[in-house]
């Protein structure tokens, strides 16, 4: 082979060589699939806090700091203050996380000054208003799809310490009585996901995403305030 030919056939090889590293790069995923995959989504959302702070919080506190990206894939990997450790992620993959997360600093928390709220009558005749729907539009009796899922989590997960329908039990206490007493949906969201180690609750966080844990603290809240019977509810899918 010519001194040309070599030289023509490394070309093409290097050509070939670099349109597949190329190709192997965009089929990386990226930060955000990366965090979406991961159990960070079950505490933290984009523009509001969850159990932990929302990402463009933690973006704006890293912002101008300088190796922000170090020293978030660091908090990535160790993890602390209640923050699960991931260390059998790559340091490329942490930082991939940590820089997207870095760029979410420009995310708005949405309008919550015109969130709908619906309107329920008591047993006793107490007007109560709720920001999420208990029942069908035009049907009382059938919870939504939400409700009835947060139905199923809890009697799959939650009853043998909280008692069936949320009634309480020897191990854990009575649900509806929590929420009664003030129990806000966020802290309700911060103990399911953390759990209560010392008290002998585990952390549902990386098993149970946040809308799951939403819907069963609306089924909770449904039992506290009597309006979703005991038992299995009719639900829109019946």
């Amino acid at each position: 082979m010519s001194g040309r030919s070599v030289s023509v056939a490394l070309l093409m090889a290097a050509a070939g060589g670099a349109a597949w590293l190329a190709g192997a790069q965009a089929a990386q995923p990226s930060g955000e699939k990366l965090v979406q995959a991961s159990d960070c989504s079950s505490c933290h959302a984009v523009d509001r806090d969850v159990v932990g702070p929302a990402y463009s919080s933690i973006a704006k506190r890293y912002d101008g700091q300088t190796e922000a990206i170090e020293k978030l894939a660091a908090k990535i990997r160790e993890g602390g203050s209640g923050m699960t450790p991931h260390p059998d992620l790559t340091e490329a993959q942490r930082r991939e996380m940590a820089a997207w997360v870095l760029a979410q600093k420009g995310s708005a928390a949405p309008d919550q000054s015109t969130a709908k709220l619906y309107s329920y009558t008591g047993k006793d005749g107490t007007a109560i208003q709720l920001d999420f729907p208990l029942f069908v539009e035009g049907d009382s009796r059938k919870v939504t799809k939400d409700v009835f899922h947060g139905y199923q989590l809890y009697n799959s997960y939650c009853y043998r310490c909280h008692g069936t329908d949320a009634t309480g039990g020897q191990l854990g206490p009575d649900l509806r009585h929590s929420l009664a007493a003030g129990m806000k949906p966020r802290e309700f969201l911060s103990v399911a996901m953390e759990g209560r180690k010392e008290k002998g609750m585990p952390g549902w966080a990386g098993f149970l995403s946040e809308g799951d844990v939403v819907h069963v603290y609306r089924y909770v809240k449904g039992r506290s305030l009597d309006l979703v019977p005991p038992g299995r509810p009719p639900s829109e899918q019946d």
